[in-house]
């Protein structure tokens, strides 16, 4: 079994949308059983899930400690966990990064997103935990966004699909769907494709090692 975090220091980087749409695409690239853990208080994954008429991915709570439930997943067979953090840092999230086998960091492309990066990549760091950077909500073909990711990439690995701020998005996260499933052939449909591909593979990279 696999455990994919989602962290961000900085709140508004789109942690929640990455989530569910990222779980979805596992489900529909055969990669199931995928279950769903929200760990924010503010329980955005968990609001969705709750009016998502689909069936899978599930969704579990976690019982007693996130150790245990991991091991209880693993035992019935789930292929992949996918992490929703809070925006915050401490020792919640150390524990729940120690978890991973690999951590998502996604990154608006501006000033103020890339100075607060720092704080995750430390607790990653300090976990001995891959990371993978993604661009998000960017604008197609400005100089700021070439820049995040150049930025980004002293860090660590960044991703090389980028996801731009695109309606479908918002609206399909309104009653519990994905922009896969609000239009297969959109453009941000194309765009978790290639992220779930991309990340696919350094999860299989890790299987196999």
């Amino acid at each position: 079994m696999h455990v994919l975090v989602v962290a961000s220091q900085k709140g508004g980087t789109g942690k929640t949308t990455l989530s569910g749409h990222i779980a979805v695409q596992a489900e529909r690239s055969g990669f199931g059983p995928v279950v769903l853990i929200d760990t924010d208080p503010q329980a955005g994954l968990s609001e969705w899930w709750n009016v998502r008429t689909a069936d899978t991915p599930a969704f579990t709570q976690i019982t007693d400690s996130l150790p245990k439930t991991l091991t209880g997943l693993s035992q019935i067979g789930v292929k992949l966990v996918v992490i929703d953090t809070p925006p915050a840092l401490g020792g919640s999230i150390a524990a729940t990064v120690a978890q991973a086998d690999v951590v998502l960091i996604p990154c608006q492309p501006s000033p103020h997103d890339l100075r607060a990066v720092g704080g995750t990549v430390d607790i990653v760091r300090r976990a001995g935990k891959p990371m993978i950077f993604i661009v998000n909500r960017t604008r197609a073909r400005t100089r700021l966004t070439a820049d995040a990711a150049i930025a980004l990439s002293q860090h660590g690995t960044v991703a090389p699909k980028m996801i731009e701020d695109r309606q479908d998005f918002r609206t399909a996260m309104i009653d519990g769907r994905t922009a896969v499933e609000l239009d297969p052939m959109g453009k941000a449909a194309e765009e978790i494709a290639g992220l779930w591909r991309y990340l696919a593979d350094r999860l299989e990279i890790r299987r196999a090692a």
